[in-house]
């Protein structure tokens, strides 16, 4: 949680923190000082909290910048006190970004200042009214918002990512500005920590757009869902199959912290049933369907219905091309079970191929191994094309900076999934594209390494959903 702090005083002031109050961020708390208290409509008090205090003195600002605050905003009605107060922050903590309305021509020499000069703005605003006097930024355009300007946090999803590898439907990024420059989109351009991206599209893309940006690494099973699913069909498993999939759905429920749902169909052993039963708790659903169903109805409608983010599935089911095809269209991750133990693994593995799908699930990859504090390994088959999987390379070992995390290069000149096969407690990540729908026996007849994760069956695999171009 990012807390922010508003020293106000004055119209300006009230409406400016009116307006944090109308749409404020979930993610953010704010911290309130003003001259004199005021009264303010929906306030979220687990959100924002208030202090009545004048704002210059040292040493009630001091006890407040005990706190650690992302950012203060400075917004006074007065030069004098704008200074005083600019000063004061600057004593007690020297290197803290501040946002400060200046009505009066101010100038500062400390660094980390941003100055917002209310009349530039006043006047862009009335520029815009001129005929023959073209328009720029804020209302080019229809002024509905199909043109936004956002920052990157380090932590984003989008950082260290190359353009060519972001899906961008219905909207586009369309320029980026880093260290005061311009900078045109090229697919292989790469999004950096505290770029300005211009995006330009659909409002309501556009705002989907800006929390997936926003929205910092560490959250899985989110964006996909925030529920765990494990299907059952117990008339194609046996009962030993069917109790080690509990316990192992179990275990990423703990490790997760999430609600886990058993969806149980064709139930054919009333003793199995019941003890699946006494294995949940609070957090663990068991729902059983006892009429006739359609499989592909009934999987869509649960993943709806309880905004599922991770399918779990034992081996088997996973290699029915029917069941395969419905998964594929769920558009979450699908944790395929295996008999080997996942409280044993100790290694994510990717085989990296000549596309650039490992770049686009990278987000996901981080999550997951971040949660179950598992390396990384990248295995890289040298007899195969190279620039592709560089960039890739490239792209994990810049997000390996964000987590802390060391990640390990394979470059091997024999087939990675055959060296793979004499491997122990690893779990294999493979990119979930439409390929991966057709029947098995297709892999035969190709060289592409996904469509051959059935060589590495017996092991646990992760299957991220990737949108196919």
């Amino acid at each position: 949680m990012k807390k922010i702090l508003i020293l106000s005083s004055g119209d300006v002031g009230e409406h400016f923190i009116q307006r944090v109050i109308d749409t404020y961020s979930t993610e953010n708390i704010y911290y309130v000082v003003e001259t004199k208290a005021n009264k303010y409509e929906n306030v979220n008090p687990s959100k924002f909290k208030f202090f009545e205090f004048d704002s210059t003195s040292m040493y009630k600002l001091a006890n407040i910048l005990k706190m650690e605050f992302l950012q203060v905003f400075v917004v006074m009605d007065t030069k004098l006190d704008t200074q005083q107060t600019i000063k004061n922050i600057k004593i007690i903590k020297k290197h803290i970004q501040i946002v400060v309305i200046d009505r009066w021509g101010l100038e500062f020499k400390y660094s980390n200042i941003e100055i917002i000069n209310a009349k530039d703005i006043l006047a862009s605003k009335l520029i815009d009214y001129l005929p023959n006097v073209p328009v720029i930024a804020q209302n080019v355009g229809l002024g509905e918002g199909e043109i936004m300007e956002v920052s990157v946090p380090f932590g984003s999803s989008f950082v260290y990512k190359h353009l060519g590898v972001i899906e961008q439907k219905n909207f586009k990024i369309a320029a980026i500005y880093r260290n005061n420059q311009l900078l045109l989109p090229t697919r292989r351009r790469m999004i950096q920590p505290n770029d300005t991206l211009l995006l330009i599209g659909e409002p309501s893309v556009l705002k989907s757009v800006y929390r997936v940006i926003k929205r910092e690494l560490g959250q899985f099973p989110e964006p996909y869902g925030t529920t765990i699913y494990l299907f059952i069909d117990m008339v194609k498993l046996k009962k030993e199959e069917i109790l080690h999939s509990v316990k192992q759905a179990l275990y990423i429920k703990e490790k997760l912290s999430k609600e886990l749902i058993i969806r149980v169909v064709n139930p054919n052993d009333i003793e199995l049933l019941e003890e699946i039963k006494d294995k949940r708790d609070e957090t663990t659903l068991v729902i059983v369907e006892f009429e006739q169903f359609d499989t592909k109805n009934l999987i869509s409608t649960d993943k709806q219905d309880f905004h599922v983010g991770l399918v779990l599935v034992s081996n088997k089911l996973f290699f029915d091309t029917n069941i395969r095809k419905i998964l594929y269209g769920l558009y979450v991750p699908v944790l395929k079970l295996s008999q080997k133990l996942l409280i044993d693994l100790k290694d994510v593995v990717l085989v990296l191929s000549e596309n650039k799908d490992f770049e686009k699930i990278s987000n996901t990859i981080f999550d997951f191994s971040e949660k179950f504090e598992l390396n990384i390994e990248l295995y890289n088959y040298l007899k195969e094309h190279q620039e592709e999987k560089e960039e890739v390379i490239e792209h994990y070992y810049n997000l390996s900076t964000i987590f802390s995390k060391n990640i390990k290069v394979q470059k091997l000149e024999e087939n990675p999934l055959i060296v793979l096969q004499k491997k122990e407690n690893f779990l294999h990540i493979v990119p979930f594209s439409k390929k991966l729908t057709k029947r098995v026996i297709y892999s035969y007849f190709s060289t592409d390494s996904d469509l051959m994760y059935h060589y590495l069956e017996d092991y646990p695999q992760m299957f991220i959903p990737v949108d196919d171009i």
